[in-house]
This record gives structure tokens, C-alpha cells and sequence, in this order.
């Protein structure tokens, strides 16, 4: 009998964004998503930064989560502190960047086990 690891990670990963989209465990999602560990929520958020409301980010306060990254699309654009109320009255914190950036920073951290929450705006370029 030959033992051996299995390869394949335990937690979902993002591999491979670009233009309108961004690839988790290479299945291809070009709309906003939630991305944790454990699981997507291919249905979260809005198309663009512009319309982030604190509604979008009231869930996430119960995701049992330590850190959200906020990706906010092509580029970084910091929400208002009434947006991010949910997350903070929660405790959570909260990094707010690009998505390319989130997308990375969430492979390293979901690597070291961390308990982290991915909130990704994916903007259309259609």
C-alpha cells in the first residue's frame, strides 16, 4: 500500500483572474463573489464599487470570519465608514483593495489557515 499526500488544497483558491473575471479553483466567475475557505457565494455583491452599500456587507458580520478583504475592482476606491459599519460593529476587520490584490492575499492567508473572508467585485469589461 503506497501512501501519499493528496495534493489537491482543502480550501477553495483563487487560480487565475483577468479582465471581467476571476477563477476560483478554475471555475470561471465574471460577477462579484464571496469567497472563503470552505465555500463561494457566486451571488454576492454589487457590479461595481460605486454601489456598495453597507447592505451588501451586513452579512458577512456572521460569517464566522476574522478578516474580510474587500476587493473593489480594477482599483482600489475606499467605502465610507457607514458602509463598513456591519464589519466593524462585528469586530472584523476589514483591508480594502484592488481585486487582483485581495485575490492574492487571500491565497496566502487561506494557506496559513487564517480565517478569512474574500469579498470580490469583479467589474464587467464587455
Amino acid at each position: 500500500m503506497k501512501l501519499y499526500a493528496d495534493p489537491r488544497p482543502t480550501f477553495h483558491v483563487v487560480t487565475s483572474l483577468g479582465p471581467g473575471y476571476v477563477a476560483v479553483d478554475a471555475q470561471r466567475h465574471e460577477r462579484s463573489l464571496l469567497l472563503l475557505p470552505d465555500r463561494i457565494d457566486p451571488a454576492w455583491g454589487p457590479a461595481n464599487a460605486d454601489v456598495l452599500t453597507a447592505a451588501h456587507l451586513a452579512p458577512l458580520a456572521g460569517i464566522g470570519c476574522d478578516l474580510v478583504l474587500l476587493g473593489t475592482g480594477d482599483r482600489q476606491r475606499f467605502p465610507g465608514p457607514a458602509v463598513l459599519r456591519p464589519l466593524s460593529e462585528a469586530r472584523i476587520g476589514v483591508e480594502v483593495m484592488d481585486t487582483p490584490a485581495a485575490c492574492r492575499t487571500y491565497n496566502i492567508l487561506v494557506a496559513e489557515g487564517r480565517k478569512v473572508a474574500a469579498a470580490l467585485i469583479v467589474e464587467s469589461h464587455a
